[in-house]
């Protein structure tokens, strides 16, 4: 949690640290050369499962949240691929194996602590306390949700239509207390929606894809398990876009799944937000650990619209 988790992240660690992080990123790009190439070319507003939105609950209350620094998103990134339901004594917990096919449905699950209760205490991150995905096995449909927590430590995560087949689940958070403080968690399960399943090939990676009359396009060689910086720009009719919104508070989030096993991975923004006045142009800190096919899953905001956009990465 093109992986994830966007001014955007927040974090308790220090200054010093920040900058450390920003100088080995600048260093690993100038020492590769790193030159424009990258993603995709389709639409993603078009097909079923794209859906994306927040839930006003507890969960998005930003009170007590950690400082942004100079260099957003740069700070934390979450250990693991995200495909493991457990991890340093934090368990993703859920009853539901499976969920009906189109139409909406409601997914429930806890996050429980090292002492087998649900925590209860989640930091905030991205002006969420808790980041929901739902990825379909083809990576065709995606779903960025943040649920509601109740008093229990019960989630509700309120899902769109999903096509039948295998999804994957996953829950991004941050323990506010106990052992896992400040740590960043991305947990998964996989779920089942009946119904005849129809495996839809990846596209093949491109330049650039089209969403809702947008044209995104992506530029980076990010290589395996090493820091590289990516360049997303977005226009419309030929012309740069400059008023994209705040979203999460950054212009734009970016998560990516990696083809065949869907792990996850966060690519954080280092472009600062300033008014509602973003783009064209946006930077982002990519570190994706394997090799092969990603696909990348943008979304930003214009005219108080959500748009997401999906796009294939080869990653060498």
């Amino acid at each position: 949690m093109l992986s994830y988790r966007p001014t955007d992240r927040p974090s308790s660690r220090s200054t010093a640290h920040r900058r450390s992080l920003v100088a080995a990123g600048a260093a690993t790009a100038l020492a590769l050369g790193l030159a424009a190439c990258g993603s995709f070319s389709d639409s993603s507003s078009s097909k079923p499962g794209m859906d994306h939105g927040a839930k006003s609950s507890a969960s998005s209350v930003p009170s007590g949240s950690k400082s942004m620094g100079d260099m957003p998103g740069m700070e934390r990134t979450a250990a693991g691929n995200g495909l493991a339901a457990a991890k340093d004594g934090y368990r993703f917990a859920s009853k539901e194996t499976t969920l009906p096919s189109g139409e909406r449905a409601a997914y429930r699950f806890t996050v429980t602590g090292p002492d087998g209760k649900p925590v209860t205490g989640f930091a905030v991150d991205q002006t969420k306390r808790m980041h929901f995905y739902a990825v379909r096995s083809d990576l065709t449909g995606f779903q960025h949700l943040h649920p509601a927590m109740a008093a229990d430590g019960t989630w509700t995560a309120d899902l769109a239509s999903l096509a039948p087949g295998s999804w994957r689940v996953f829950a991004s958070f941050t323990p506010a207390a106990g052992s896992g403080k400040d740590q960043d968690f991305v947990l998964s399960r996989t779920v089942s929606v009946p119904g005849k399943a129809t495996k839809t090939p990846l596209p093949a990676p491109a330049g650039s894809t089209q969403v809702d009359g947008y044209t995104v396009t992506v530029k980076g060689e990010p290589m395996a398990g090493m820091a590289h910086p990516l360049t997303v720009s977005v226009a419309k009719g030929g012309k740069p876009v400059t008023d994209l919104q705040p979203y999460l508070d950054t212009y734009a989030h970016l998560t990516a799944f990696h083809e065949g096993d869907s792990a996850f991975a966060h690519l954080h923004p280092t472009t600062k937000v300033s008014g509602a006045h973003g783009g064209p142009e946006l930077s982002f800190h990519a570190e994706l650990p394997t090799s092969g096919n990603w696909r990348l899953f943008l979304q930003f905001r214009t005219g108080g619209t959500l748009h997401t956009a999906a796009l294939t990465l080869r990653v060498g």
